[in-house]
């Protein structure tokens, strides 16, 4: 019977605690995830003509420690780092832009195709592009800052063909991690279509 009691009064306290705000309860919010992705009608997507059955192999992407991690990383006005919790990328960031540098390829190159690095290297591949993110600056008020050295080479020879530094600024709008992560993926659309376009100078030179 004491023991009854004892249970009774325990919850009834432990109830009061918890309406009277005494005992916290988790309401840690579920992370949000993005991706980076095509947007139809991107004015950046275009056809360049190439010989048919070009293969190019694309990446690495190699990108600075300080984006190598779940969480979206931020710069405010002052230039400090702010590391998104619960606000993360769907993917490794390397992956993804290596993955959209791919897909707009294959809408701007139809003549081509795409490997994605690593792959097999017994296909006889025509051309690798690499590529560096020296820069990713994202002020969720104002824009995002994208600089790139990327470079095309003979995967046979390792052979450097171009190289090219590539400073692309985009508007975050809305000023929302949903708003960054389309502003990067225009980014990278640009960025596509820059080698898109050095591909095809690359191979038609080639075929002559």
């Amino acid at each position: 019977m004491k023991n009854r009691v004892f249970f009774y009064c325990a919850v009834l306290i432990c109830g009061l605690l918890v309406l009277n705000g005494c005992i916290s309860v988790d309401r840690t919010p579920d992370p949000r995830f993005y991706m980076l992705k095509h947007r139809e009608g991107n004015e950046f997507t275009q056809r360049i003509d190439v010989p048919a059955g070009m293969i190019n192999l694309i990446g690495p992407v190699d990108i600075p420690l300080y984006l190598d991690r779940p969480q979206i990383v931020t710069q405010d006005d002052l230039g400090m780092m702010n590391i998104a919790q619960f606000d993360r990328w769907g993917e490794s960031l390397d992956t993804a832009i290596a993955r959209l540098v791919i897909e707009e390829l294959n809408l701007m190159l139809p003549g081509g195709t795409l490997e994605m690095f690593p792959c097999n290297f017994a296909i006889p591949l025509n051309y690798q592009v690499l590529i560096e993110v020296l820069q990713l600056k994202a002020n969720l008020k104002k824009d995002l800052l994208l600089v790139a050295q990327w470079s095309i080479i003979n995967p046979n020879t390792r052979k450097m063909l171009f190289t090219k530094r590539s400073d692309l600024i985009q508007q975050i709008e809305p000023h929302n991690y949903s708003g960054l992560a389309d502003a990067l993926s225009e980014a990278v659309a640009v960025l596509s279509g820059e080698i898109a376009h050095n591909l095809s100078i690359l191979a038609n030179q080639a075929k002559k």
